[in-house]
């Protein structure tokens, strides 16, 4: 047997060996890893002597390992592999052998060692440490006399704790209480002599081979979460912890002194970080002397002579900053808490005074990395400041003192290093890191505006004037400097406009606000638009913006003029939105200049479909995914946006308004007309050509009016004006029903018909058949569909009654359309979230039309024959648990047609109903009076769940207006009796249906949820 294993491991891993024999090979080794005693064979093939092959004995350990690990192995034979693994451990790791093993079987060999601990020790193998101790040989020469042995049994002590006691690994209940009855056990025998032994290696350090020495910290760094700090009090410890973190020396920071170095700092962050109480914490940090460790570390020549070159030791920092970062964690814990004493106090802040330095060096450090290890710790301080000034504590004068060299390090990260480049696609990763980080930053800065605003606004207003002044000097600042003024200037009016906008009655609403005014001034003065870098120029557009400072409009709009026509394909694309929304903002101020603007930005509404396949590869950018030809054209309908904007104001004459959209649409509906037919026959570039018309058309008419009909405030623009948008109405429809197997064209054409709701008003309503029958062809989708009739319910609020006979003719065909999608079967996750919106947009244009005075509708002659396949799916709906917020819906249908069509109320209980519909009253006492009873008692309903008792509360109100519509009392009485309701109940039941409905809908869900108990 073991031939035949160890033959099948070699060829399965020989990379000479043919598929079929190798999947042979497979086959068997899988066989054998799920035999209940093939671990035994790969066990005595492991431990032969002589050994086989470094593969053979890897995948047999493996075996072994993975019998150990799921438990398939009882006590017996546990001690069995326990002492043939320690007899192959005493065999090859003896002083001066030559069978080392490799890393990976030591690895493996590690591990099932201690899944055997985690067995073993508490009984069958209490001297667990010692035996892999003592093959490291004696105290004085532990590490030495046998290296292997000492590794090996490092390795061990550190694979034992990340078994038990790694926090970061999820464990059971059971699990984790087995685990803390180990963790007591090692400190009750063992704890003492692995301590020992680590002191035993860092008092000879410079004796050992430093890789040894940075296991053996490695080590400490784990256990010292769980064990008593006082290992690390020891005088030997503390020496060489601060001798190997303090090494000097041009040494690469991945060579050993540079490992053992960085290993001996973490070991005093993880010190650090152990869980006690404030005043021992306190204590601790000053008696480890670790403000002078970092001073000392932070003026060695790796970091400060070396800071700026290629030699800087950048692991030493990040390391160094990890520790600051939870020394100062630590501190503002201690001062933070409501309960630490006064001298503790004090001691904490002492401590956050001497600390701050280091934290505010590494925090400007020229790399992110550094930088960002130590921004959790500075969060905490200024979250600490900031509450005791919610608090209305005053904050000490210690601490009112950090804050501006917080606020200048946070202002200095903020701005693009030297070495920084701008706009190439190669630095993409980085520029999006930095812009991740500068949002990090920005929190920091509004923490402190709230801690001290005056301090905020002075110091931001300093760095933006003193940049500006700078460009009249021959100091003049480059794009970076201009760059960050920019953008805290756009930081900054975040404050300006936090109380209600930036003026009040044209006046500046605060210092902040009377400060940027001065700010934009000067940078429009400064003339910074004509700044060749884009950085500078696409911060100007996003900051630009004036409303009460007139007389620089015109110049503002001579840039964006400019920016839009831009070559850099940056600031051009953006600058197309940003123009869009500097129009929008101050189109009452630009009416005079309508023309002029469109004169403008005429070249740019040319219209040139693009597929992806037409660019070059190299003109595709890595992170480009093929979206730049349609992130290009998105950008392109803000422009059609910006001009239907910039002439919809009352103040631009009738006759100029008229001229402009003719301008726009007859260009754009004749190219439309003339891509048509190669679309038509399937060409997919004159199809997207066609989208994209469809598409400017929207965009025109939602910047000429931004009103929907049924809103009071705002009317659609003068008839002169609709005509012209009557006209790409019409040529939308005509390409629509060319084209309404495509997608992108109905997609286009649904956005476009919400649009010219606002400019056409009711003059719309001629064309919705037209419209329905393109947008809901047979090949729209449901998701297509429930959003039309998201927007068709928009148009019956709209126009209520003036829309009843349109209504009356498309509702059938309507309605045909939509329940085809209803009936359409799922095949996925989509396919049902779909079909879920349909059944809720449905259902709501249903009340929109009973709300909205359009009952009779639905039961007209025309729409006599989809009558019973409407009502059928309000009842299938109504009982549907599995789709509360459609249930919902469909009761509050029912409940509505029941109200309007079951005549007056009953004023007694031998009144006669007097529906509007003749026998409507039967027809609700047998339809629907069953369905709250029928959802009750459909299975797996939940009456706890929330959305559940939501649904209930609607089943309850259409029995509330059943029973005052209908001769519904008796028959209600003896459903009761039928459920089980005892005589008190009943009456308890009909005396709440008797009053106020908003009582008896809570009543019927509270009555239903403890009947389902």
């Amino acid at each position: 047997m073991d031939a035949q294993v160890e033959q099948a491991i070699q060829l399965a891993f020989d990379p000479r060996t043919d598929q079929q024999t190798k999947s042979a090979a497979y086959t068997f080794l899988h066989q054998l890893r799920e035999d209940a005693n093939g671990w035994q064979t790969c066990l005595t093939l492991f431990t032969r002597t002589p050994a086989p092959d470094e593969v053979v004995r890897l995948v047999c350990l493996e075996v072994v390992n993975n019998a150990v690990q799921t438990q398939r192995l009882d006590q017996q034979n546990l001690v069995y592999v326990k002492e043939n693994l320690l007899g192959y451990v005493r065999q090859w790791y003896t002083p001066g052998s030559t069978n080392l093993d490799s890393p990976g079987i030591q690895n493996k060999l590690t591990q099932t060692v201690t899944y055997l601990f985690t067995s073993l020790y508490a009984a069958e193998w209490p001297s667990f440490f010692d035996d892999f101790r003592n093959l490291a040989g004696s105290g004085s020469d532990v590490g030495t006399s046998n290296p292997a042995a000492t590794v090996i049994y490092l390795r061990i002590v550190g694979s034992v704790h990340d078994e038990i006691a790694d926090v970061m690994i999820p464990r059971s209940p059971d699990e984790q209480k087995r685990h803390n009855e180990l963790k007591d056990l090692i400190r009750a025998r063992d704890v003492g002599k692995i301590i020992a032994t680590w002191q035993e290696i860092l008092s000879r350090w410079r004796q050992i081979d430093l890789s040894i020495t940075e296991m053996c910290l490695r080590t400490m760094a784990k256990w010292v979460s769980w064990i008593d700090v006082s290992v690390m009090l020891d005088g030997s410890v503390q020496g060489a912890l601060l001798e190997l973190a303090g090494q000097q020396g041009n040494f690469e920071a991945d060579s050993k002194e540079g490992r053992a170095r960085d290993a001996a700092i973490d070991t005093f962050t993880e010190t650090v970080g152990k869980k006690m109480s404030a005043n021992d914490k306190v204590q601790l940090i000053r008696y480890l002397n670790l403000e002078s460790m970092v001073g000392q570390l932070l003026a060695a020549p790796a970091l400060l002579q070396m800071r700026n070159t290629p030699d800087y030791d950048t692991d030493l920092a990040e390391t160094l900053a990890k520790l600051v970062n939870n020394v100062v964690f630590d501190i503002v814990k201690v001062l933070d808490a409501n309960d630490t004493e006064q001298q503790t106090r004090s001691s904490a802040e002492q401590l956050l005074q001497a600390f701050m330095p280091f934290l505010l060096r590494l925090f400007s450090d020229e790399y992110d990395e550094i930088c960002s290890a130590v921004i959790p710790s500075l969060t905490d301080v200024l979250t600490m400041l900031r509450k005791n000034v919610k608090a209305q504590i005053a904050a000490p004068s210690q601490y009112a003192g950090m804050l501006r060299p917080i606020l200048d390090a946070i202002v200095a990260k903020m701005k693009y290093d030297e070495t920084a480049t701008w706009g190439d696609d190669e630095d993409a990763t980085d520029e999006a890191e930095f812009q991740d980080l500068r949002k990090r930053l920005h929190i920091l800065q509004q923490t402190i505006a709230a801690i001290d605003e005056p301090l905020y606004i002075e110091v931001l207003t300093n760095v933006v004037a003193n940049t500006f002044s700078r460009l009249d000097s021959n100091d003049k600042p480059n794009w970076r400097d201009l760059d960050l003024a920019l953008y805290e200037m756009y930081l900054f009016g975040e404050l300006a406009i936090k109380n209600g906008g930036m003026y009040q009655k044209t006046v500046p609403s605060s210092a902040a606000s009377q400060n940027l005014t001065e700010m934009l001034v000067k940078m429009v003065d400064a003339d910074l638009a004509n700044y060749p870098h884009p950085a500078v120029q696409l911060q100007y557009m996003e900051i630009c913006f004036f409303e009460h400072n007139t007389d620089k409009i015109a110049k503002v709009l001579e840039s964006f003029v400019r920016f839009v026509h831009s070559d850099h394909d940056k600031v051009r694309l953006r600058s197309w939105y940003l123009f869009q929304r500097y129009v929008r903002h101050l189109r009452s101020q630009l009416a005079h200049l309508a023309q002029n603007v469109f004169q403008a930005v005429s070249d740019l509404l040319t219209i040139k479909a693009e597929l992806p396949e037409d660019r070059d590869e190299e003109d595709i950018s890595s992170d480009d995914d093929g979206q730049s030809a349609n992130a290009a054209f998105t950008s392109q309908l803000f422009l059609f946006e910006a001009v239907g904007t910039v002439a919809s104001t009352s103040a631009v004459q009738i006759d100029t308004k008229v001229a402009i959209a003719k301008s726009v649409i007859e260009p754009l509906a004749a190219d439309l007309q003339r891509h048509l037919p190669a679309a038509k026959s399937g060409d997919s570039r004159a199809v997207l050509q066609v989208h994209h018309v469809i598409m400017a058309f929207g965009s025109l008419a939602y910047g000429f009016s931004d009103w929907m009909p049924g809103v009071k405030a705002g009317h659609p623009p003068p008839d002169e004006v609709s005509s012209e948008f009557m006209n790409a109405s019409e040529a939308t429809i005509t390409a629509l029903e060319s084209l309404k197997q495509s997608f992108d064209v109905r997609n286009a054409a649904r956005n476009a018909f919400s649009r010219y709701l606002g400019v056409l008003g009711a003059r719309i309503l001629n064309q919705l058949p037209r419209w329905i029958d393109g947008l809901l062809s047979s090949a729209s989708s449901n998701d297509e569909m429930a959003m039309f009739l998201r927007t068709l319910g928009q148009v019956v609020y709209g126009f209520k009654t003036e829309i009843s006979s349109i209504l009356d003719q498309l509702l059938t065909p309507l309605l045909q359309q939509v329940f085809a999608g209803l009936a359409q079967p799922t095949a996925g996750t989509d396919d049902e979230v779909q079909l879920k919106e349909l059944k809720q947009q449905y259902l709501n244009f249903i009340l929109m039309i009973l709300n909205n005075d359009l009952a009779s509708v639905l039961i007209s002659p025309a729409n006599q024959g989809t009558f019973d396949s409407f009502l059928s799916t309000l009842t299938r709906f109504a009982c549907d648990h599995t789709d509360p917020q459609s249930a919902r819906l469909a009761f509050s249908a029912l409940g509505k047609m029941t109200s309007i069509w079951g005549g007056p109320d009953l004023t007694s209980a031998d009144a006669t109903p007097a529906p509007s519909l003749p026998g409507f009253d039967s027809f609700v006492l047998a339809q629907f009076a069953p369905l709250p009873w029928k959802l009750v008692a459909a299975p797996g309903g939940n009456p706890q769940d929330a959305q559940m008792r939501s649904v209930l509360q609607e089943a309850g109100a259409l029995q509330w207006t059943i029973i005052r519509k209908t001769q519904y009392r008796d028959q209600l009485q003896r459903e009761l009796e039928g459920l089980g309701a005892n005589p008190e109940a009943v009456r308890s039941y009909m005396i709440s249906i008797a009053g106020e409905v908003l009582n008896f809908r809570k009543f019927f869900a509270t009555f239903v949820q403890q009947a389902k108990r």
